[in-house]
């Protein structure tokens, strides 16, 4: 099943990054999507995704080495559950954003 990466963040790199195909979102957009993912990672550690599948629904995915003891297993899932609670309206209107303006184009 193919994925488009809106975004992602990592605990063990200290970085965060944006796909450079949603360039066009509004900044604010952008800082918003950079916050979430920079306080989630450094609340739970990992990695977070912020990905389409090729519907274009949005999924928040975590990820974290084998080995790490810091990872906080159920409080990434309650952050996620938190978050798609908190967040409806923008996760909503990056879907929108994404089926209007990307759609099948932006998977690869």
């Amino acid at each position: 099943m193919e994925m488009t990466i809106l975004c992602a963040a990592s605990a063990y790199e200290q970085k965060f990054y944006i796909n450079p195909v949603f360039d066009g979102l509004p900044d604010r957009i952008k800082e918003e999507l950079q916050v979430i993912c920079v306080l989630f990672t450094e609340d739970v550690g990992g990695i977070l995704l912020i990905t389409f599948d090729e519907a274009g629904n949005l999924e928040l995915q975590t990820k974290h080495e084998t080995d790490d003891l810091l990872y906080d297993e159920i409080g990434s899932v309650l952050k996620i559950k938190e978050l798609q609670k908190t967040r409806v309206e923008l996760f909503e209107a990056l879907e929108m954003y994404y089926k209007v303006f990307l759609g099948e184009k932006s998977c690869y």
